[in-house]
């Protein structure tokens, strides 16, 4: 097993590290606020409310910097001069908009969410985490150390359970900054999978950067996996760079059936037009870095993960692919050798699971835009997969 799918085990000052609420965000301490009633001071308040909103109601204690309500959703956003990310921590902890600063413009990053709201679907979220599991799993059960383990479904238009049960919960804010937030889930209660997690968003300049933690309170050793699954946008010009050497065909229920090499018009070991067609498959081999070029708008996006896997998903027709960035393929508990075989971590109760992310938006020199490799790349058709199919409306 590799560096990246062992387990964390707890130890004492990590269980209470992760447990205890980091401090609130602060003002700084150099900089001297105006004087209260002057001109300076009545600009910087409009400012101040124009650019971070506080969310209404109880929670603003907790959440004093950077928040915003929408709707009957409150809204953490966190902002700083290239980017603005809105997280809606009731709504799975998801992501409802990432956007790039722009000269005064904000351009979207993750397909954007534009009617934020608590009975909307969460697969028009930006994005939200995959936990404990993503995507499917095959009758909704599996074999784990001579036990059946049987998961229920999570979704009326779903036949089979999917993502786990994170992305569909309500979690709690523990602490935020300007530029930073914590959201925790207590799942203690949870059946078959008991556990509690913790997703933190922070901004680093261009760079979003996300952790995702995982740790088994049950009674029984459970295989374990994590992902994160966010909609990016997506035009004409969009081209992806993902090197993987493996991937596994799926069936018309989407669950795997043979794992091949990756055929060469879905290798992406350079900068290549999205497919065409539908490719809703899990790559394996992956190297952890990727990157997504927008050459209309001379826009570039590198993602890393501490992870061998992504599943692709590439709807035809739509504003919007699926990167996902995951430790495991789908339906990988019942794939041969189980979980712990394909990615998955084992979890005996008390250990721990983390995962981290990272999407970095840089604007595009002019000159590379233009040059030969780019222009080469753009002309080859998209790649066809070995089925069609047309656009569904379901979670990847």
């Amino acid at each position: 097993m590799s560096v990246a799918n062992s387990a964390l085990r707890p130890t004492a000052r990590s269980r209470n590290a992760s447990r205890s609420p980091l401090a609130s965000g602060k003002a700084d301490p150099a900089a001297s606020p105006p004087a209260a009633g002057s001109p300076a001071a009545a600009r910087r308040a409009r400012l101040e409310a124009t650019t971070h909103p506080v969310m209404p109601g109880p929670s603003t204690s907790a959440v004093a910097i950077g928040a915003a309500g929408t709707g009957d959703v409150a809204c953490v956003s966190l902002i700083n001069a290239y980017l603005r990310l809105d997280v809606a921590p009731q709504l799975g902890g998801g992501i409802t908009r990432f956007d790039w600063r722009s000269e005064g413009a904000l351009e979207p990053v993750f397909r954007r969410c534009e009617q934020v709201s608590a009975r909307m679907d969460p697969n028009e979220l930006a994005c939200y985490p995959l936990l404990p599991y993503s995507n499917r799993i095959a009758a909704g059960r599996f074999q784990f150390g001579g036990r059946d383990v049987e998961i229920a479904r999570n979704r009326a238009s779903e036949a089979l359970p999917i993502h786990g049960d994170g992305w569909l919960a309500n979690w709690s804010v523990e602490s935020a900054e300007r530029e930073r937030v914590r959201l925790v889930l207590d799942r203690s209660e949870g059946e078959p999978y008991a556990y509690r997690a913790a997703l933190t968003y922070a901004l680093d300049g261009p760079t979003l950067a996300m952790s995702l933690e995982v740790e088994n309170v049950g009674r029984e050793a459970l295989p374990f996996g994590l992902g994160v699954h966010p909609f990016l946008a997506r035009d004409a010009s969009t081209e992806l760079s993902a090197p993987a050497s493996g991937l596994w065909l799926s069936g018309a229920d989407w669950l795997p059936v043979r794992h091949v090499p990756a055929p060469p018009a879905w290798q992406f070991g350079v900068a290549y037009p999205l497919p065409e067609q539908m490719v809703n498959h899990a790559f394996s081999g992956w190297s952890g870095r990727a990157a997504v070029v927008w050459e209309r708008r001379r826009l570039s996006l590198s993602i890393c993960a501490n992870t061998d896997y992504y599943v692709l998903y590439t709807p035809p027709g739509e504003n919007f692919f699926c990167f996902e960035p995951v430790d495991h393929p789908i339906n990988a508990v019942n794939l041969a050798g189980g979980g712990g075989a394909h990615g998955m971590t084992v979890l005996a109760p008390g250990e721990r699971l983390a995962r981290r992310f990272s999407f970095t938006v840089e604007r595009m020199d002019l000159r590379a835009a233009a040059s030969p490799h780019r222009s080469g790349a753009r002309g080859r058709t998209g790649a066809r997969g070995p089925k069609g199919g047309r656009a569904r409306t379901q979670a990847a």
